[in-house]
């Protein structure tokens, strides 16, 4: 899942990139509004976390922007004020949910992950293919009955894989969806990860390498 968090406050920000990557999502960020306006019209995001009050573009515009342009992201607002005069204007503006400051990090990963199954084509609460199981919401994945002790990239890379329906994914959508802006375009991560992964579902192998195509999900 690929997510842009916009937060001019810079400790907030940071936080929030550093929790949801740990969740194995693909976080940039921008600090301001103008910032984001530039991301997202050259990444296509499945979530964005927007704060409602930014400097240069406020938040109320930039979610008024999307939701014309019906841009496939869902947003998230966070509001300084949890009054429900305030959540309603979210909504009305075109965000697709509301969060008001404070808030518990549990509640925003859970929120976050929620709209990110919205803006994707709809997938079965439980993922399979053969013998391998995943499930999105507990964080669990298992091959034979057999738990999976995977990392949240190896298990955010299987988990698209096993959304992609046996279709071939390139690794540069790999990249682009599962990792970040922070990744190099030319390095091995992909590669790595795919390794690690492979090593851990164990044989018979199902993750097969198409010649320059990228990568598929067999059945076993």
């Amino acid at each position: 899942m690929r997510v842009l968090v916009v937060e001019d406050f810079e400790p907030m920000a940071r936080a929030l990139g550093t929790g949801l990557r740990r969740e194995g999502m693909a976080v940039d960020i921008a600090h301001d509004g103008h910032e984001a306006l530039e991301r997202l019209a050259v990444t296509g995001y499945d979530v964005v976390v927007l704060d409602r009050d930014l400097p240069g573009v406020h938040g109320d515009e930039i979610c008024q922007r999307l939701a014309a342009g019906r841009a496939a992201s869902r947003i998230l607002m966070l509001t300084a004020a949890g009054g429900l005069t305030d959540r309603v204007e979210g909504l009305n503006l075109g965000a697709d949910d509301d969060l008001a400051k404070p808030f518990d990090f549990p509640e925003l990963t859970a929120r976050v992950r929620a709209l990110g199954r919205r803006a994707a084509a709809p997938l079965p609460p439980v993922l399979r293919r053969g013998d391998i199981r995943l499930d999105p919401a507990s964080r669990v994945a298992s091959r034979a009955g057999r738990r999976l002790a995977l990392s949240a990239k190896e298990f955010a890379v299987l988990e698209y894989l096993l959304a992609a329906g046996g279709r071939v994914v390139p690794a540069e959508e790999l990249l682009e969806r599962v990792w970040d802006e922070a990744a190099d375009p030319f390095t091995t991560a992909v590669k790595q990860t795919m390794y690690r992964l492979r090593a851990k579902l164990g044989d018979p192998p199902v993750v097969h390498t198409v010649r320059d195509g990228g990568y598929q999900m067999g059945e076993d």
